[in-house]
């Protein structure tokens, strides 16, 4: 017992007094501050962020914002009923085009495109649609649809808006798909199952949770864009249900209510940073908490 006291004292002593041991401590130190001042700094601002949203959004909050139209200037009247409808109507036909396309892409490349080229190239390009500018993918909708048509539509914004939702629903389709145990695929072939069915019932069902995940995400990421709606819904300040015409949003109503020197459009638009922010924080929380893969 005396010889391992004096062998762990040794040990000590060496650690101690070693130059090399002693920088590493004081790096990692260093690292260690350093990384604990930029998370202040970031929760710094979006703790400010989020406060100023909820001062000033609760504010504006009304039962008129719910059922009322967007209003004129001078108004004292008016809500966002028009713009919620519209933004909630592109987001839902954008996720429902998008997701599937992103699944089955996901799919094949989990699946099928590990070692081809065809693979490679679908990877390369959803890469760059991944990392693209979103106003980059409204330019680029206006051009092919918008100037072609010769008007803004809600079409447009909503095939803008499912370019952003494929790219996130391919690479988290893949990412989920890649986890799955080889053993899972292999013991349903070594029952005789095609691999169509393999996929469908054990590596889909196995990764539903994460591919639910980031059709989730991919939802909250569109909610609040703003730039490929400006180049192709536009805005409306009436109520429309007909997507071959420009249709209100909440996006675009923000920026517009928010540039404007009237208080009541101000207000207005403080509540709609409200809604969207409530609205992607509830979906990032079911995403994270009640789809999150159950690891008992």
């Amino acid at each position: 017992m005396r010889e391992d006291m004096d062998s762990q004292s040794t040990a000590t002593n060496f650690t101690d007094n070693n130059p090399i041991h002693r920088q590493r401590v004081w790096r990692n130190r260093i690292a260690l501050t350093l990384s604990i001042l930029a998370m202040a700094f970031g929760l710094v601002w979006l703790i400010w962020i989020l406060v100023t949203t909820l001062t000033l959004g609760l504010g504006g909050l009304s039962l008129s914002l719910f059922t009322d139209m967007t209003p004129p200037p001078g108004s004292e009247t008016g809500g966002l009923a028009n713009a919620i409808f519209g933004s909630a109507l592109m987001v839902a036909l954008a996720t429902l085009i998008g997701a599937p396309l992103g699944v089955l892409a996901g799919v094949y490349l989990a699946e099928y495109g590990q070692h081809n080229r065809l693979g490679a190239v679908t990877r390369f390009i959803n890469d760059i649609l991944l990392s693209a500018p979103s106003i980059v993918i409204g330019l680029f909708i206006y051009a092919l649809v918008v100037a072609k048509m010769g008007n803004f539509s809600a079409f447009a914004g909503i095939l803008a808006l499912a370019l952003i939702v494929i790219p996130v629903v391919i690479r988290t389709t893949e990412n989920m798909l890649k986890l799955i145990p080889a053993a899972l695929r292999e013991a349903a072939f070594a029952l005789g199952t095609p691999k169509y069915k393999v996929i469908l019932s054990v590596t889909l069902r196995a990764a539903r949770s994460g591919v639910m995940t980031g059709i989730l995400l991919a939802l909250a990421r569109i909610a609040g864009e703003t730039a490929p709606l400006l180049f192709t819904a536009l805005n409306n300040q009436f109520w429309s249900v007909d997507v071959m015409e420009p249709m209100a949003n909440l996006p675009v109503t923000i920026f517009k209510f928010a540039m404007s020197p009237f208080e009541d459009w101000q207000r207005l638009a403080w509540a709609g940073v409200f809604l969207i922010t409530l609205s992607v924080l509830i979906l990032n929380i079911v995403a994270r908490v009640f789809l999150r893969p159950n690891m008992k």
